[in-house]
């Protein structure tokens, strides 16, 4: 039994936008982006139960609508039979879900001997006419996301192999959830989601207790519990059914097209899907307050919750918008002749969609309403490093190193902030990996270009037909074929095997010692390193962090999805006192150990940033150099960048990346733009460790 919808407390903008997409499914659904435990979950299963039961023709397995089947159903041609009722339903799709379990699977030796085409459905097909709901969007496979946006634009899936193809309606209320902390989706996936909000936990004590007790009572008794709020449900589930009776009534007119165009051209969103999706969530918004005209409103509420993820510039900007300057735009229209804003004023009284709870709760009503997203993340700036730090004056000595006989416990310094990144040139890791799809080494993968064939491992998804006709042709007077297509057996069958690219690990090791602590020479390496994040972003990496400083090494930044957590741990960096390079790469050692045995098979690349200099303790050289041989002994793939300056070098970070047996470059060698052929630099290094 569901927690009830109409009980959680608080998270208006998340209840409104799921009301919303119930209304108006053409809206294209919701991403809620939010930390965890902030009852993502509990809303997208509450708002399942509030949807009305949907009529189906009996026996159908796509959930056809006996007023309207589809007429390409592969159960189908559907005659006048006898039709059923059923509510409607919630599937979840899994992080590690298949391409097949999501469009469903052909049958392809049926398909082959038999010309018979046998379909699996797969969970578009179950959620047809429901909700869709994927938790963690953001660590699904990009493919799967693709395939998972097209089928909710198209409202249709479409499985087509080896010139087989089934064609089935999917329309469904697609709901994503999200923790930011673990990594972003790419902006053209958050561009096809509908609408985003932002959600976290109250801090307010009060709703806080509440929402303990609340949820304490539901797990005591959930039938007694569910009875307490059926009346606020029932209530709830007729006003949603109310507004979608509305909804084809409500008038878009002019001046709110005007509006809503002149609100996306001047936050500068790209295409034309920011300015549909706006005027769609406008006109729910008016059909949910009972009103057949939108009102300017209407616009801004909707403008709050479909452009903030449209905003992005960079992968390290949040999502948000400045709602002074929706304000000012919208205030461009004031003198513009046009009817009065009326007052909301829905099924639930005079208070409209905003009302509060008729027991003065502190849910906010059981409506989703409520104010627009007040704390949405701002965009990254340079806040983060002193603006009024004075800079070092030219021909000024950079900050020193504690002298030798002095403490580890180096004195800090303020973090500096980063230079402008630039594009880099691309790194990989030698050698063919199997790891998760990605963009930098070499691979084998569900997808890319074909290469070879092989036996299934497991049920065939990728059939090589070539392959399979050729095993299969010595055998046709054994089997006595007489017709003229191939009789075909299981052990004939070949898939694909392709070569794609791979994500890996990147693990930063970053030199934050005293020796890089002058300002200009530290901006530019964060700068390189954050360059490098950025990377790793369009890579789709893992990525962590380690700083070394003082008297130890630190894991700024264990193994994550999140570069934007990179960028932000590399903003707030301090630096200074000695240097323990040892330290730092003997951490390096033990991130991937763990990370090895977690998942095996995402290959690491350490970034190794430093000037190559070692002090404190004894032999603080020949300890660095031990640690690099350990790395090296295990078949890390390496690139050391140099950061020593002026006229002067010692040419330590060369004799780092020497032992550690890839390549080395200096902070200017490091853009795409000033280094040729950097890739094979990198190939030939590891294959000369390897001989």
């Amino acid at each position: 039994m569901p927690y009830p919808f109409t009980a959680i407390v608080g998270m208006d903008d998340m209840r409104l936008g799921l009301l919303l997409n119930a209304i108006s499914p053409s809206i294209g659904g919701v991403l809620v982006r939010g930390e965890k435990g902030s009852a993502k979950s509990t809303a997208v299963r509450g708002v399942a139960a509030l949807m009305p039961a949907i009529d189906v023709v009996t026996g159908c397995r796509f959930s056809c609508d006996p007023a309207a089947p589809d007429a390409e159903c592969p159960d189908g041609p559907h005659g006048a039979g006898p039709a059923g009722t059923r509510p409607a339903r919630v599937v979840e799709l899994p992080v590690g879900a298949s391409e097949d379990r999501l469009v469903g699977a052909l049958d392809i030796e049926r398909a082959l001997s038999d010309g018979v085409k046998s379909f699996e459905p797969g969970l578009l097909a179950d959620a047809h006419r429901g909700v869709l709901y994927v938790d963690e969007v953001n660590l699904l496979h990009d493919h799967l996301v693709d395939l998972l946006l097209d089928a909710a634009a198209m409202g249709a899936s479409y499985v087509e192999r080896e010139g087989v193809s089934v064609r089935h309606a999917s329309r469904f209320l697609l709901v994503g959830t999200m923790n930011p902390e673990e990594g972003e989706l790419r902006p053209q996936l958050l561009d096809r989601f509908g609408l985003t909000v932002e959600v976290a936990a109250s801090r307010e004590t009060d709703e806080r207790v509440e929402v303990v007790r609340r949820r304490l009572a539901y797990d005591e008794d959930p039938a007694a519990f569910a009875a307490k709020w059926a009346a606020e449900e029932d209530a709830l589930r007729e006003r949603i059914a109310a507004a979608r009776a509305l909804l084809p009534d409500v008038r878009l007119g002019d001046g709110a097209l005007r509006r809503i165009a002149a609100v996306c051209a001047g936050f500068e969103v790209d295409g034309m899907r920011a300015d549909i999706v706006t005027a769609r969530t406008a006109t729910a918004l008016a059909a949910w307050a009972g009103r057949t005209d939108v009102t300017t409103e209407d616009v801004r509420r909707a403008a709050l919750l479909s452009l903030p993820h449209r905003r992005r510039r960079n992968p390290f900007d949040a999502p948000g918008l400045d709602e002074d300057k929706l304000d000012e735009i919208l205030r461009q229209f004031e003198d513009e002749d046009e009817e009065p804003d009326p007052e909301p004023e829905g099924p639930e009284g005079p208070e409209g969609p905003e009302g509060g709870p008729e027991d003065g709760g502190p849910d906010n009503g059981p409506d989703g309403g409520g104010q627009p997203p007040q704390d949405v993340p701002p965009q990254r700036q340079e806040e983060s490093a002193p603006q009024n730090s004075p800079a070092p004056q030219e021909g000024s000595a950079p900050a020193a190193e504690p002298a030798p006989g002095g403490s580890d416990a180096a004195p800090e310094a303020p973090a500096v902030a980063a230079a402008e990144p630039f594009r880099t040139r691309r790194f990989d890791v030698p050698g063919l990996g199997e790891g998760a799809d990605g963009r930098r080494s070499r691979a084998l993968t569900a997808h890319g270009r074909t290469t070879g064939a092989r036996r299934p491992r497991g049920a065939l998804s990728r059939l090589h037909l070539a392959a399979t006709m050729q095993a299969a042709a010595p055998h046709q007077r054994a089997r006595g074929r007489s017709g003229p297509g191939l009789v075909i057996r299981r052990d004939d069958l070949r898939e694909a095997v392709r070569e794609g690219r791979e994500g890996n690990l990147v693990l930063f090791v970053v030199d934050a010692s005293g020796s890089m602590a002058a300002r200009k020479r530290m901006g530019a390496v964060k700068g390189a390193v954050l360059s490098l994040l950025l990377d790793a972003y369009q890579r789709r990496d893992k990525i962590g962090m380690i700083t070394f400083r003082g008297a130890e090494a630190e894991v700024a930044l264990p193994p994550t999805s999140s570069v934007e957590a990179g960028a932000a741990r590399l903003e707030k960096l301090p630096t200074g006192g000695r240097t323990p390079l040892a330290a730092g790469l003997l951490q390096a050692h033990e991130v991937l150990r763990v990370e090895r045995m977690r998942d095996p098979s995402r290959r690491p690349l350490l970034v190794v940033v430093t000037d190559g200099r070692a002090t404190g303790g004894s032999e603080p050289l020949p300890r660095a150099q031990r640690a690099a041989g350990l790395l090296a002994a295990g078949g890390t793939a390496s690139v050391v960048v140099d950061c020593e300056s002026g006229p002067v070098r010692l040419g330590l970070a060369a004799e780092l990346g020497r032992t550690l047996g890839g390549p080395v470059v200096t902070l200017d060698e490091l853009r795409a733009d000033n280094v040729s052929a950097l890739v094979k630099t990198v190939r030939n290094s590891n294959s000369r460790r390897a001989a």
